[in-house]
């Protein structure tokens, strides 16, 4: 029998606007997904993101001062709780504008932002977008909300700083924008921002950029990114983040694919115990938690291709030790995969021709 797993919550008490938001903001986004195909539960989901997001705003405070014992060092709130309440208010924006509760309900999300921007980091420029810290997430949310007011022939300018923000993060991206730090590339070309774990950075900011090129180009009239004195369309977005894609799926100095199970050569090491413990099939007896190492410490292949699973992917000099002790490089993460989904749905459907 497997060993049981605590399970904790946040109280008014005991406070998590961070995880309560993401929560308001999952429920939200679902509630579109959902709208036309299901109306009744479309409605539950936003009804019930409407109460979380209440619950996140009213009892402030960080998970991290709630549960640090639990959740810290690996997983603490580093960017604390503003984010996410200002991530949940711009999917609820975006979720009422969509519904037959348009109107007082939109506004009412729409105020919250104008009120509370400022204190909940609207104008802080941010270059990383990750599963802790949503700001840059946002500013292209709201980019998205402003552009289509500008294709409906009526932009709202209280929204206009957040394309501004939104602007400056993609020209840190594309390669020569005017007046821009770059980010770091390595020199097979993949975007480096951290050690640990950098490929959730890659596919987030491919996602994001995607996400902006296909807001800019709904909105029409030639509407492009400012850059200094510049401008770039959204066709350089969509060559950066493809760019990227590439990178994982073979198109680089190793030649080797970061998707596992992708390609003819990719990771046969994985930190991940389904990947490298037998099944029940090959092993009937129990594997004590603690046995488990033995199979963390092999040399041998995985016992089961995971795949789809993308890694850490290599350093900042395009190297990868494929061992599973490399937890660095070749831990697999929800977080890393989910925004690749988006963006290899965009190239599957042909948008960038």
């Amino acid at each position: 029998m497997d060993t049981p797993r605590d399970v904790y919550k946040v109280t008014p008490d005991k406070p998590g606007s961070d995880v309560a938001g993401e929560t308001a903001a999952a429920l939200a986004a679902a509630s579109l997904v959902f709208r036309t195909c299901d109306p009744a539960y479309s409605a539950k989901l936003l009804q019930t993101a409407q109460k979380v997001f209440d619950f996140a705003d009213r009892f402030r405070g960080s998970y991290s001062d709630s549960l640090g014992s639990v959740a810290c060092p690996f997983y603490c709130s580093y960017s604390g709780y503003h984010d996410e309440l200002l991530w949940a208010a711009a999917w609820l924006h975006m979720a009422t504008a969509a519904t037959s509760q348009a109107g007082n309900s939109s506004d009412v999300y729409l105020s919250y932002i104008y009120s509370n921007g400022h204190n909940l980091g609207a104008e802080q420029d941010d270059f990383t977008f990750s599963w802790d810290d949503k700001r840059v997430g946002t500013k292209v949310l709201l980019s998205k909300a402003f552009l289509q007011g500008i294709g409906k022939g009526k932009s709202d300018d209280a929204l206009r700083l957040y394309k501004a923000h939104a602007d400056t993060y993609v020209c840190s991206l594309v390669p020569g924008a005017a007046g821009f730090q770059q980010s770091q590339f390595t020199p097979g070309g993949l975007l480096f921002q951290e050690g640990d774990s950098n490929m959730q950075y890659v596919t987030s900011t491919a996602f994001l950029l995607l996400a902006y090129a296909n807001s800019l180009a709904s909105a029409g009239g030639g509407v492009q990114v400012s850059c200094g004195g510049g401008v770039v369309p959204a066709s350089a977005l969509v060559a950066v983040a493809k760019r990227q894609v590439d990178y994982i799926l073979g198109a680089n100095p190793a030649r080797m694919s970061y998707m596992v199970g992708f390609g003819a050569r990719y990771p046969r090491h994985v930190h991940h115990r389904g990947a490298s413990m037998p099944s029940v099939r090959d092993h009937p007896a129990r594997i004590a938690c603690d046995e488990g190492f033995r199979y963390l410490h092999s040399a041998d292949p995985d016992a089961n291709v995971l795949v789809g699973a993308v890694v850490g992917g290599p350093d900042g000099s395009d190297a990868f030790t494929d061992s599973r002790d490399n937890f660095a490089q070749t831990e697999p993460s929800t977080y890393t995969n989910a925004p690749l989904v988006g963006a290899l749905a965009f190239f599957a459907a042909g948008r960038h021709r």
